[in-house]
């Protein structure tokens, strides 16, 4: 395909999104078995640039005055295809299978910048109604955090200790411009994808197949590993979905005490087991998902009790751009309520002097600090931990200052520390 039909499948894929409102995955992967005749790199590029329009929907929209497809893709354009102006107007110049031909209002448009006075949610491109949630958590660095959020995520991967070391997948992955993460001592980056580039199938890699890593942002790395899940602890993964925590725990514990996995939805938990297996784990124990019935039967045992609680996903919206348009508040009110939920049910497993380990991949106080001090009200034998002394206790260097400026809990975030938004607090069970 030449860059203008590209551009005319992008605005049909934006226009769909618009109308249907499901996931863009589902919309993008609708559109590739209608039109067969488009290569996978076409199907990328197309992907690519809808992301991009959707991860700065709004500036886009405030730069050109018009938030319709056609508007957003042509100014998506010049970022995500690496293009000009007069580039992007000789592509989409109304041949076939490309848009229509270019006004003089859009060609001035797309060379526009916003003004000083831009309204903060629009520079932020953050949705209107969380601009006060957003603002709570970053204050007048809302904008930066929110550009950064809508930028492009690098591909994160986690080394597995039992199986392999960082410089050995480092060599494997050289091609790629593997580079090691800088919090995570396990982390390996790969850089964000520019312009038509696309990330590589990491996954497809042989390396992979022999277990040597896993896909993990290094902020979800940082949050098993204040965990502190060390060697022939009792540890409890209530929250486990596909086993990535317990995967990561695992290997700390360098294969000695047990782990039990849980969760609520067995679909999510289906995964793992492929993943124990590869990874050569061998002191987990899966729990069938939903049994409560059997969880509950475990008892106050656990040393440890991670809950990587369900969340509205605000700190993924690089990777899953979509959703930060999709968000109601009615599910950032089920959110809080399932969140509140199961550190209740944490508060049952973990023994006089354990912890939980209370994760969101989330930058919402409402489903942060907010669940914490909650809790705290209604179970007077818990404490916070700093997350300094976690820190300390479980990785190495100093800790980094937490997003939000507190000492309770860290808020990771991709301005601040380059990761992914994630939110550790600690919570101790006193023994008296």
């Amino acid at each position: 395909m030449r860059i203008g039909g590209r551009l005319t499948a992008a605005i049909e894929v934006l226009t769909a999104l618009d109308t249907q409102h499901r996931p863009a995955a589902q919309v993008l992967a609708d559109w590739g078995k209608a039109h067969r005749f488009a290569g996978s790199g076409d199907r990328s590029a197309i992907g690519s640039l809808v992301y991009d329009v959707l991860r700065k929907r709004s500036s886009l929209a405030a730069r050109m005055g018009s938030d319709a497809p056609r508007a957003l893709v042509l100014a998506a354009a010049l970022e995500a295809y690496g293009m000009t102006a007069d580039e992007v107007a000789a592509a989409a110049d109304g041949s076939e299978h490309a848009p229509a031909a270019m006004s003089e209002e859009e060609r001035a448009a797309l060379t526009r910048t916003l003004p000083a006075d831009t309204p903060v949610e629009i520079a932020a491109d953050v949705p209107a109604w969380l601009l006060s949630e957003l603002t709570e958590a970053f204050g007048d660095r809302v904008v930066a955090e929110g550009r950064a959020l809508a930028e492009r995520a690098p591909v994160d991967l986690r080394v597995n200790a039992l199986k392999a070391d960082r410089d050995k997948v480092l060599k494997a992955l050289a091609r790629y411009g593997a580079v090691p993460t800088p919090l995570a001592p396990l982390g390996v980056r790969i850089p964000p994808p520019k312009g038509l580039d696309k990330a590589p199938h990491v996954e497809a890699e042989t390396a992979h197949g022999k277990g040597w890593y896993e896909v993990q942002d290094e902020g979800s790395q940082i949050a098993a590993a204040m965990a502190g899940a060390g060697p022939r602890l009792q540890v409890l993964d209530l929250c486990a979905g596909a086993g990535g925590k317990t995967l990561a725990m695992a290997a700390g514990m360098q294969n000695t005490g047990q782990i039990y996995a849980y969760d609520e939805d067995r679909q999510q938990l289906r995964p793992i087991f492929e993943r124990l297996k590869r990874a050569g784990v061998r002191n987990v124990q899966v729990l069938d998902g939903g049994d409560e019935a059997a969880l509950m039967k475990l008892g106050p045992r656990f040393d440890v009790v991670l809950v990587d609680a369900p969340c509205t996903g605000s700190g993924t919206w690089r990777r899953r751009p979509d959703s930060k348009w999709r968000l109601k508040l009615e599910a950032l009110h089920q959110r809080q309520k399932e969140q509140a939920e199961v550190l209740q049910l944490a508060g049952l497993m973990v023994k006089p002097g354990g912890r939980i380990v209370y994760v969101t991949c989330s930058v919402l106080p409402a489903e942060n600090r907010d669940r914490i001090e909650n809790f705290l009200k209604f179970n007077a034998d818990f404490t916070v931990r700093p997350y300094a002394d976690a820190w300390r206790a479980s990785l190495p260097g100093e800790p980094p200052v937490s997003a939000d400026g507190r000492s309770d809990g860290l808020l990771l975030t991709p301005a601040s520390h380059g990761t992914d938004g994630f939110y550790i607090a600690t919570l101790v069970r006193q023994t008296g």
